[in-house]
């Protein structure tokens, strides 16, 4: 009897180079289905006919043993690799031939067939900002580094343990965005003021707020019965936040049931933060 609750169907994210397009594009369009049905692997750096001959015979052994028809997702653009892979056993979706022909079409070109321009470096002074952008964010983690706020773009502000290191990571890794953040503490709540070292950059506050219940989880999963994880204190400390930011005018994002990526779109659209483009 197959176990129901078994992923039944194979996936693969193939590509010629790091596989992220291919991951990225794919994934999103699973996610409008029941994901645990899928199996999902990632098979990168498939450049030549014989990378894909022998990924190919892997996939289709996993459809086998799953006794489904694989689903391949690729953005590999060389002929021979694309045309072994859709002559396999396997659902052949490309990513690319679904939008190029159009864009050809449209811009009267053809297409370079360059594998890797998504995440190359296509500009070298834009890559080594968002470097620059990381160590900013790293250097300015926590409430450290305070002295740097003046080259921040926006600066989170929040309880422990609600999310404000991952997204200030993912705004520079990803935008290349001059993101610092600071831990709000009882300190803070007793004084009904903003700290010392942030009140000069008002402007650049943004705030973070989680159901009680989910920051009780995690800080759980860190300091199991704890003070620090207790339902009561962080019941206390995210009422206490709220009160803060709306004393203050500080703008501020639910993140419950939000994503890293989808809690950094808020903020930068909110904030007017542009993206640079890799």
């Amino acid at each position: 009897m197959n176990d129901t609750n078994q992923p039944s169907r194979a996936v693969f994210f193939v590509s010629d180079r790091t596989g992220i397009t291919a991951e990225t594009l794919g994934a999103t369009l699973l996610t409008q289905f029941d994901e645990r049905q899928f199996r999902q692997s990632t098979l990168p750096f498939i450049n030549s006919a014989d990378k894909a001959r022998t990924a190919l015979e892997y996939i289709e052994h996993t459809g086998r043993n799953l006794g489904t028809r694989p689903i391949v997702f690729s953005t590999t653009v060389s002929d021979d690799v694309r045309e072994i892979l859709r002559g396999g056993a396997v659902v052949f979706l490309d990513l690319f031939d679904a939008f190029v022909p159009q864009l050809e079409a449209a811009l009267e070109a053809k297409s370079s067939h360059q594998s890797g321009r998504a995440h190359g470096i296509a500009d070298q002074a834009v890559y080594e900002s968002r470097i620059e952008a990381m160590n900013f964010a790293l250097a300015h983690d926590d409430g450290v580094g305070e002295n740097g706020y003046e080259r921040a773009e926006i600066i989170l502000m929040a309880p422990s343990r609600c999310g404000k290191t991952p997204v200030c990571v993912y705004m520079a890794m990803q935008h290349g965005i001059f993101a610092a953040n600071y831990p709000l503490t009882e300190d803070q709540f007793e004084s009904n003021r903003l700290p010392a070292a942030l009140a000069p950059y008002k402007h650049k506050l943004y705030g973070l707020y989680i159901a009680a219940d989910r920051l009780h989880q995690i800080r759980s999963e860190r300091r199991r019965g704890s003070h620090y994880a207790a339902i009561g204190q962080v019941s206390y400390e995210l009422r206490q936040a709220a009160a803060l930011y709306k004393r203050h005018g500080i703008p501020y994002v639910e993140t419950t049931n939000r994503s890293i990526e989808e809690v950094a779109a808020v903020i930068m659209q909110d904030r007017d933060l542009r993206r640079r483009s890799f």
